[in-house]
């Protein structure tokens, strides 16, 4: 502890304007903050949701270059917008921006709603963006309260609790709108964020460089504010082992099947494969999740390497193999599923982790990326290799 300085005062409107009149000064010139677009800055709040800021700007940038109005957005195919989203990884945030933008233009001409209740009803829209996108567009004297937010407004009161508790945060929200000043809600809500990403740091903090140092507990009372706020303890993120096969066809082109619309990467195409059950190969894995998913199955499956991925809660190895189908020849496929060109497969929308075995698979020579022939063979040697075994007869299909 420090010696005994006077317990700063909650902190009030007086420092409100404070902090808001060093964000004019200081804030960052990130591009929603250009032209305060409502439909721009409820763009970039869904990226933030889940990306640093930094990292946000180009995926921002790309994403309405693309769509520059909700109109656009409302009238761009869902396999369009996850590929504009492509990178910036929780396609849900991209699945519910297209939905909501159909449903502005249906029912409200295509103009944002202004109110927190009115945003909140809209597919993806919680109370965090909502309240955000309310205070910073329209004005709304709202709390939007994220983790920047809740570090601050914990470090000023000394909140000892853990700052992921539902009363917590009720609390912290009352701090910040004690201290927000009506008229200026939006650069206020920005400045607690600016605060927090560049001073109020969750590792040391900047303290002689905060414009409202004066009214933290945490800078008065202890000798480590970023001892503060504290958090539960996390559960450990699971790793999980799978298998992945590129499945060639007569042509060079590989399987890729669609994902369903709805949960973890809803939409993107990719790879048949899943996951290794306990005391099963890596191979007999593939060879398994190719036929439940697929119907199909494959002569020999050579290795292509492993892909080591993290996703938000749990990493997992992709084990990669390449074969090619075996059957009575061609058929049709269901929608959810198509052959695609090696130098084709990138116009998809992709999970990330698929886009690093396509890498993996155009390194170990499997395909070109432009033609899909095998790297180091002629057409003379092509002619000459030993095709694989294929089965008498296709197998049954199952359900995907």
């Amino acid at each position: 502890m420090r010696g005994s300085p006077p317990v700063p005062r909650a902190p009030d409107r007086a420092a409100g304007r404070r902090l808001v009149r060093w964000f004019r000064r200081a804030s960052r010139p990130w591009p929603w903050r250009r032209d305060r677009d409502p439909y721009h800055l409820w763009v970039a709040e869904a990226l933030l949701q889940q990306t640093r800021v930094a990292q946000a700007v180009p995926f921002y940038e790309r994403f309405v270059a693309r769509f520059p109005t909700v109109r656009a957005l409302a009238a761009a195919p869902l396999p369009e917008v996850l590929k504009a989203w492509e990178g910036a990884g929780y396609y849900a945030r991209a699945r519910h921006l297209s939905a909501a933008a159909r449903r502005i233009v249906a029912e409200r001409h295509g103009e944002l709603p202004d109110t927190v209740e009115a945003l909140e009803e809209l597919p993806g829209v919680g109370p965090y963006i909502a309240r955000a996108v309310a205070s910073l567009a329209f004005g709304r004297p709202v709390v939007a309260l994220e983790a920047n937010g809740a570090r601050v407004a914990a470090r000023w009161v000394r909140e000892e609790g853990d700052v992921r508790s539902a009363r917590v945060r009720a609390r912290l929200e009352h701090v910040l709108a004690d201290a927000m000043p009506p008229r200026d809600s939006g650069p206020f809500n920005e400045a607690v964020m600016e605060l927090g990403e560049t001073v109020c740091t969750p590792v040391a903090p900047k303290c002689g460089a905060c414009p409202v140092s004066g009214v933290c507990r945490a800078h008065a009372e202890l000798d480590d504010p970023s001892t503060l706020p504290h958090r539960g303890r996390s559960r450990p993120r699971p790793h999980l082992r799978a298998a992945v096969v590129a499945l060639e066809d007569g042509r060079g082109r590989w399987l890729l099947q669609r994902r369903p619309a709805r949960g973890l990467l809803g939409g993107l195409w990719e790879f048949p494969g899943g996951k290794i059950e306990p005391g099963e190969t890596a191979v007999d894995a593939a060879r398994r999740e190719l036929a439940e998913e697929t119907g199909f199955a494959a002569g020999p499956l050579a290795p292509a390497g492993v892909v080591r991925h993290g996703y938000s809660h749990f990493s997992v190895d992709l084990h990669v193999f390449r074969g090619t189908a075996a059957g009575a020849g061609p058929r049709s496929l269901p929608p959810h599923q198509r052959w695609v060109a090696p130098g084709e497969v990138r116009a998809l929308p992709l999970p990330k982790a698929t886009e690093r075995i396509v890498l993996r698979l155009e390194a170990s020579g499997t395909a070109s990326p432009d033609s899909g022939s095998r790297r180091g063979r002629t057409n003379a040697s092509r002619r000459r290799a030993a095709r694989p075994p294929r089965a008498r007869a296709p197998p049954r299909r199952t359900a995907a």
